[in-house]
């Protein structure tokens, strides 16, 4: 069988990048040769332990000469300075992605290194979890999540349409939409609950000293969930809130004036606006689970 690419790069083999390269491993229709491209030694050394890929490299430049799809996993404030060492080295005709949780600043990061033989075609998978490095990777990470596409206005038909294939090969759900309705997107279903969840444990830790102590030891789910989110790699999601600036502030604002009209509920007795706000709470969350999301 032809593979969809012959030669796939991944830079940067963390969480996703990781379960990129171990799910084309396991599906030989994917790419017939794997490079795996970061920088740090360490990362490469356990690269070549996991056996992620079949060349294993520090040097992006070289690593990008042969590839047919070049894909960015590296966080989002480093990936236009990734993208503009690499692309004079790419090969005409090839396809060049990333996995950015932003897309406007990335995308205008981008654009003026961009090359007209070379397909710029983004897509973010809506997938992860609170680890990272290549050990945290796994081959069903993108099953039933979806991948949302916001390819550059040049991006050929023939080049949107493998990176649509590639995706679904993740076991991916497809959705296409502008790059400004994406960063909203992103900032209400998972940058401000990061955000929320960085904010409410460092608010526990600076609790009086016994205070902060029966916090850690009575601990419930619902906090326990909070540190699972804060738990997160800090240099990537400080890259997103300072990227997806506007978008975020913007929905905290929302937030905010909510959190205020439950604090005034609360504080007003208003039965009524306090069950109606829990119920639309289960409400989304059977949404979710409906949706195969949760």
């Amino acid at each position: 069988m032809k593979p969809l690419v012959e030669t796939l790069c991944v830079i940067g083999p963390g969480l996703i990048g990781s379960s990129i390269l171990r799910r084309a491993r396991l599906d030989p229709s994917i790419a017939r040769h794997l490079i795996a491209v970061d920088r740090d030694a360490h990362v490469c050394d356990r690269a070549r332990a996991l056996d992620l890929a079949d060349e294993i490299t520090q040097d992006a430049t070289a690593a990008v000469a042969d590839a047919d799809l070049v894909v960015l996993c590296v966080p989002v404030g480093v990936i236009p300075v990734v993208a503009a060492a690499i692309i004079p080295h790419m090969k005409a005709g090839a396809i060049l992605t990333d996995v950015g949780s932003t897309r406007g600043s990335v995308v205008e990061g981008i654009t003026p290194y961009l090359r007209p033989d070379i397909a710029y075609v983004p897509a973010h998978p809506m997938a992860g979890t609170e680890h990272s490095g290549p050990d945290a990777g796994f081959a069903t990470l993108f099953e039933n999540r979806w991948c949302l596409f916001t390819p550059a206005m040049n991006a050929s038909p023939e080049a949107i349409a493998t990176m649509e294939a590639f995706w679904q090969a993740m076991g991916a759900r497809l959705r296409h939409m502008d790059v400004a309705h994406h960063d909203k997107i992103c900032a209400i279903v998972s940058h401000l609950p990061h955000l929320l969840a960085f904010t409410i444990c460092n608010t526990a830790d600076t609790l009086a000293d016994e205070l902060r102590a029966e916090v850690l030891d009575f601990a419930a789910s619902g906090f326990r969930d909070f540190t699972r989110i804060a738990a997160s790699d800090p240099i990537m999601w400080r890259d997103i809130f300072l990227h997806n600036r506007e978008a975020l502030l913007e929905m905290l604002d929302r937030f905010s004036q909510d959190a205020q009209a439950m604090a005034d509920a609360i504080r007003q007795d208003d039965e009524a606006t306090i069950v109606r706000t829990i119920e639309r709470g289960r409400r989304i969350r059977r949404n979710l689970i409906e949706n195969k999301q949760a």
